[in-house]
């Protein structure tokens, strides 16, 4: 049997934060054993000013695009869920959002229909921002205003692109979207903030 293990030493010098990770391979009768180290570097950029969605972005990369996402049940308690979250312009005004697509029938989308109020975390290492603001759902659903309902499956695929993502066949791609009556959630901020410089 072979067990792997991740070893992660996060060190912070200034706004830098290094990740060197060894992961040991080893099998149980002690045979082999192997071990790669590797060194990633994850800044903000603000350096001193205030945090921004391109730190947002910036923390979401070397991680595959996950943050947590946050939302408010009915009962004021907080519904946490880990979802793919891209910035990109948003699609009728000349502003950046965070945004994320997401299950026509995700209990997040309940609670965002209800009270839009949410929060996006993103971290790295150490590092992590937070987006607080107010969701536009955008779906066959929700109806936005000003928003041509024929465009959903382009502003779905740019979600899908910001936020990492990539596919073999988008015409598959357009179907699940429409059978999962997916929707683009777009976060506009009201708040950002960081803990800067790590623990």
């Amino acid at each position: 049997m072979i067990t792997t293990r991740r070893i992660v030493w996060p060190v912070v010098a200034d706004l830098d934060l290094v990740h060197t990770t060894t992961v040991v391979t080893r099998c149980d009768h002690g045979a082999a054993t192997r071990a790669v180290a590797g060194t990633r570097r994850v800044s903000l950029l603000h350096s001193g000013s205030m945090p921004s969605l391109a730190d947002l972005q910036g923390l979401l990369e070397p991680e595959q695009g996950l943050g947590v996402v946050c939302t408010t049940r009915r009962d004021g308690g907080v519904q946490a869920s880990v979802v793919n979250v891209g910035v990109l312009r948003h699609p009728r005004r000349a502003e950046d959002v965070a945004a994320f697509v997401a299950r026509g029938g995700a209990v997040k989308l309940r609670h965002l229909r209800r009270d839009a109020r949410i929060t996006i975390v993103a971290r790295s290492g150490w590092l992590w921002v937070a987006v607080e603001g107010r969701a536009e759902i955008i779906g066959p659903d929700d109806a936005a205003s000003g928003f041509d309902p024929q465009e959903l499956s382009t502003l779905l695929r740019d979600v899908f692109r910001a936020a990492g993502g990539t596919h073999d066949d988008w015409a598959e791609y357009d179907r699940v979207m429409v059978e999962d009556r997916r929707v683009a959630v777009l976060v506009i901020p009201e708040r950002i903030y960081s803990n800067a410089s790590g623990p």
